[in-house]
């Protein structure tokens, strides 16, 4: 079965501390005397041809690569569909500062759209859509050559700190659209994605919104890994990994109902409940994903109501007091 199969996990390197000034351009070079390459050049050409207009063509100081600097029309500019959602409440604090200062100072990256003569950005919807709302007619974007750079720059995307089911999201639809394009490994993003189970927990997201991730992200994380299947066929396994999860929260749920049936009243009931269901609360515990979830589901099976004392809701974070009350 899929699903069994050995996942990969993402090995810690440490990494040496440079030398002050040993890597890169020096500050001069990034503006280069000589001419582009042809890529390069093309890009420049169709930015002005989609009715935008180029700032400067240069290398970027740290690995050299050649970039577009450019003002494209608001319009043309749309968010990669594996981008997280909007949060309207930081697209306004953006629109409010932007408005203040009467100035855009952040340029975002965009990758041209080839079939539809569009520019996507990975991580600038936020301040793509404060624009927007703030009826400007052009942004001010760092055009890169490479179309595979798109599924990098995630790991440099803090314009707003994801939460756990906005990070999840933006990658299970990320490994949708790599599902499209590649025949690689998923483990062989592993650096994007940085979690694995940021993707089972996605993929759940997408079934139940309203799905408690961060509840299981301590399971998760000790149970998942990066899978050695392409793209495409790890999907499918992450697809049913979901599943199985959620056949878990359907038990963790009708064991809260029937701990609130029995009297007892607290927020954490359901983090009480996932607690006594965690196979792998031992640091020396090693399971699968499935061997984990086949417990969990035994183990709530064998849940004993009536065995609860208000005590051991207590340690697990809190109690409110009986049904009586």
């Amino acid at each position: 079965m899929a699903t069994k199969k050995k996942a990969t996990t993402k090995k810690k390197t440490r990494r040496t501390k440079a030398k002050p000034a040993s890597r890169g351009l020096e500050a001069t070079e990034v503006v280069s005397e000589d001419a582009p390459p042809e890529a390069v050049t093309a890009l420049a050409a169709l930015v002005v041809e989609d009715g935008g207009a180029v700032v400067a063509t240069y290398r970027d100081p740290l690995g050299g690569h050649w970039q577009v600097l450019a003002s494209l029309p608001l319009d043309k500019v749309a968010p990669l569909p594996f981008q997280r959602d909007l949060s309207d409440t930081h697209v306004k604090k953006l629109h409010g500062v932007i408005d203040r200062i009467d100035r855009y100072l952040d340029p975002i990256i965009t990758l041209r759209d080839e079939d539809e003569g569009r520019y996507l950005t990975p991580n600038g919807n936020h301040r793509l859509e404060a624009m927007k709302r703030l009826g400007a007619r052009a942004i001010l974007s760092i055009v890169v050559v490479e179309p595979e750079i798109a599924y990098q720059i995630l790991a440099l995307n803090t314009e707003k700190a994801p939460n756990l089911k906005d990070r999840s999201l933006e990658c299970i639809r990320m490994v949708r659209a790599l599902a499209e394009l590649s025949e690689e490994p998923e483990s062989t993003y592993a650096t994007e994605l940085e979690e694995a189970f940021y993707l089972t927990v996605g993929a759940a997201y997408e079934k139940k919104p309203r799905f408690s991730g961060s509840a299981y992200q301590p399971i998760l994380k000790k149970v998942e890994g990066f899978l050695d299947e392409p793209v495409a066929e790890a999907l499918a396994i992450r697809e049913a990994r979901a599943d199985r999860i959620l056949e878990v929260d359907e038990e963790v749920a009708r064991l809260k109902k029937a701990l609130e049936a029995a009297g007892f009243s607290s927020p954490y009931l359901k983090t009480f409940v996932i607690a006594r269901l965690n196979p792998v609360r031992s640091p020396k515990a090693s399971l699968s994903f499935e061997e984990a979830m086949t417990k969990m589901l035994d183990k709530a099976e064998k849940f004993d109501v009536a065995k609860v004392e208000a005590s051991q809701i207590s340690s697990s974070g809190g109690y409110g007091g009986g049904g009586d009350d």
